[in-house]
């Protein structure tokens, strides 16, 4: 599976991301869960990934996403 490429523009500069179909759509169906666009998604992922890249960011944000909805707290 090819990863895809898409652009963004992330405070007034322009990036891309590049990350395998089924995340593009995992992160498609966070952005609407969560009521918001995909570039504002994407930079609020960017705004808190330290050092990390964009890409490897926002998978790790997608599998914790769907993580936390997925499992009950644990008490």
């Amino acid at each position: 599976m090819r990863p895809l490429k898409r652009s963004f523009a992330i405070k007034g500069h322009r990036t891309s991301i590049s990350m395998e179909g089924p995340f593009w759509e995992a992160l498609q169906q966070a952005a609407a869960l969560e009521k918001r666009t995909l570039a504002g998604l994407v930079a609020t992922i960017d705004e808190t990934r330290g050092d990390a890249g964009l890409s490897s960011a926002v998978r790790v944000w997608i599998l914790d996403y769907f993580r936390k909805r997925a499992l009950p707290i644990a008490r």
